[in-house]
């Protein structure tokens, strides 16, 4: 029988190679985040020194709050997480357990919206913000992102919850359970690691998200962090201050790590196995 050897040297190789890969862009953001000067033109990936001064201008520019749009960011991506996991469970359990004429269809089309462009829909949606009294609202920005987070997350648990036992609907329904206390209290904890991959997903959709954040908020304080490292700007309108945005950029993606690393045994947990024995 011939080594294994190489092949678990090849498979570890290749694993180092996809982590550096993956993991270079944000260590050279952090490092350049800690330079200045003629530093941040050196082609070292040492750190000769650590300059903590891009992260003081983020924080004492008073023309271009950050760390203001950050929250901004946090709190319109929470509630499109909060929203679009209420409103998909309920179409979920809609869409995978009860019979209704044209439940295919209507999945389709769920996930047909998903394909088009923002850009495609941009100029309605600017009609249906400024109708709803919700243009230049930070938390206007909720209804847009729903675009992409709602038909996403409803296709997932609705997979999900078609998988689901049926013997656990049939037994709470013999139970005397309506339709929202079965969602709530039997399909719900089962849901967990469907519900953190998918709400995890639609944060980092909303957190990200450019096109609309740009479009819809004209305000210099309601702006989302994506707009305000866009706007960063030197001592003139052609110098861009390198540092300050990777400043900005290894702020703006921690927490994601965070959230990663918090809800990862979720993530990767099958509560499902072994739900309904023999």
């Amino acid at each position: 029988m011939p080594s294994k050897l190489p092949y678990k040297i090849g498979f570890y190789l290749l694993i180092f190679v996809i982590v550096v890969f993956s993991l270079f862009p944000f260590y050279y953001a952090i490092i350049t985040s800690l330079r200045t000067g003629n530093d941040l033109f050196s082609s070292s990936l040492v750190l000769s020194s650590v300059n903590p001064q891009n992260y003081i201008d983020l924080s004492t520019d008073k023309s271009q709050p950050f760390f203001k749009h950050l929250l901004n960011s946090v709190m319109v991506a929470t509630s499109v997480v909060i929203v679009s996991l209420f409103i998909s469970v309920t179409a979920a359990y809609a869409l995978g357990r009860v019979r209704f004429k044209g439940r295919a269809f209507l999945l389709l089309t769920v996930l047909t919206v998903s394909m088009f462009p923002q850009v495609a829909v941009l100029s309605g949606m600017f009609e249906m913000m400024r109708a709803f009294n919700l243009y230049g609202h930070t938390m206007g920005l909720v209804l847009p992102y729903m675009i992409f987070t709602l038909p996403f997350t409803v296709w997932v648990l609705t997979t999900f919850i078609r998988d689901l036992p049926k013997e656990l609907e049939e037994a709470a329904i013999m139970d005397g359970c309506t339709p929202w206390r079965i969602i709530k209290d039997v399909f719900m904890p089962l849901m967990w690691p469907a519900l953190v991959s998918t709400g995890l997903l639609a944060f980092i959709a909303a957190w990200n998200e450019f096109m609309f954040a740009l479009t819809f908020v004209n305000s210099a304080d309601g702006l989302t962090v994506p707009v305000s490292i866009s706007f960063m700007s030197g001592a003139s309108k052609y110098e861009l201050p390198w540092g300050k945005i990777m400043a900005g950029s290894v702020i703006v993606t921690l927490p994601l790590i965070a959230l990663v690393l918090v809800f990862q045994r979720k993530i990767v947990s099958g509560l499902t196995a072994g739900a309904v024995k023999g």
